[in-house]
């Protein structure tokens, strides 16, 4: 099977991207943008390190990221499993990229930048909720942000009404699956949403 291993030869398999797509691209915050944005409670956010890449979910129940300035986001570091896959990446390779979602809309914002990680005790307390604080937060300089093609989520129907997980492995049942039966299974399943309120934040 032939492969397609340099640019010159990928370009001219597919030509000239149109004008649109290269017109769309800012390197701040416009309002528009930062609409979309703000209007956002879940992201995915990729980062690159020496053992490879990461992408994980992150969301909110408001805005997933703040405006310090138009060239800058701060990201919570909310409560996960303690594994740091991200921020051990971004620790040792600054760069990041986020995918912003809003439920029901098509439309995608991409946004690319890099990244550095803080503790600062007073943007910490900005994202106060309930009592509890993120434990870091991660800042987020902007290189550019455009919309991507609204085609990918319209082929794979992501905002539809049904549940189409409902005959797929649950959590519990992956996890015992990738640990030989020594984590997870029903109980896992059962107690996952009781642990989860007790410790969303």
């Amino acid at each position: 099977m032939d492969t397609i291993d340099d640019i010159a030869t990928l370009e001219t398999h597919y030509g000239k991207p149109g004008a649109p797509s290269l017109r769309k691209v800012v390197r701040h915050l416009t309002p528009f943008y930062r609409k979309w944005i703000m209007a956002s409670r879940l992201c995915v956010l990729s980062t690159v390190g020496p053992e490879g890449v990461d992408g994980s979910p992150r969301g909110d129940n408001g805005p997933v990221v703040l405006e310090l300035d138009p060239r800058t986001l701060a990201m919570p570091d909310w409560r996960g499993n303690n594994r740091l896959d991200s921020l051990r990446n971004i620790v040792r390779d600054p760069r990041v990229s986020l995918m912003f979602f809003v439920p029901g809309s098509n439309t995608v914002i991409r946004l690319n930048g890099t990244a550095k990680l803080t503790a600062d005790e007073e943007l910490r307390a900005r994202f106060e909720k309930h009592g509890k604080r993120p434990a870091t937060v991660i800042l987020i300089e902007i290189s550019e942000i455009y919309s991507q093609c609204a085609r990918a989520l319209m082929r794979a129907r992501t905002w539809t009404s049904e549940d189409e997980s409902a005959q797929l492995p649950t959590v519990g049942e992956l996890l015992a699956e990738a640990s030989g039966g020594d984590e997870g299974g029903a109980n896992y399943d059962a107690e996952w949403h009781g642990r989860a309120r007790k410790t969303m934040w």
